[in-house]
């Protein structure tokens, strides 16, 4: 399967390149068939409990994840906000430790979109899942946009 690597942001805390703070995962999508993913580990400060990274976090990939498998292809038209995430955590999702997020498209309608999302170890077991509602953009977000697009970019 042939992925291409997804434009990121400078600031975004899943995928800013240049947040200090943030995670600053890369995500890969394959057009052909819909799918997204980002490999990644995280290191102990982002753990909740001793070893296992916080609820929050995971849930924030599982976002992130959620709102680049609209994005495939590159359309910028395509930006949706979550309107509604729903995470299943299934395992402790560990820290130190290779991971895998995907995401893939249920359903594209008018105004919205259905997504289906996992965070798995490395031998393929599931830790987390969502399924999450997107819809378009309110006009005062579409503004901001074309403030930060230049650092809308393929970061190397």
């Amino acid at each position: 399967m042939k992925m291409k690597k997804q434009r990121g942001s400078r600031m975004c805390f899943v995928c800013g390149q240049q947040n200090p703070v943030g995670l600053r995962l890369d995500f890969y999508e394959d057009s052909k068939t819909g799918w997204v993913r980002a490999e990644f580990s995280l290191p102990a400060e982002y753990q909740g409990y001793p070893g296992v990274v916080h609820g929050g976090i995971v849930a924030a990939i599982l976002d992130e994840t959620a709102s680049r498998v609209v994005m495939v292809g590159g359309d910028e038209d395509n930006f949706m906000a979550t309107l509604r995430l729903s995470v299943r955590y299934r395992r402790p999702t560990p820290t130190e430790t290779p991971l895998l997020a995907v995401g893939c498209l249920e359903r594209m309608g008018g105004l919205g979109a259905r997504v289906s999302g996992e965070i798995r170890l490395s031998d393929g077991t599931v830790t987390a899942e969502c399924d999450a509602t997107l819809g378009k953009l309110p006009e005062t977000f579409r503004e901001r946009w074309e403030e930060e697009k230049s650092d809308w970019r393929v970061y190397e």
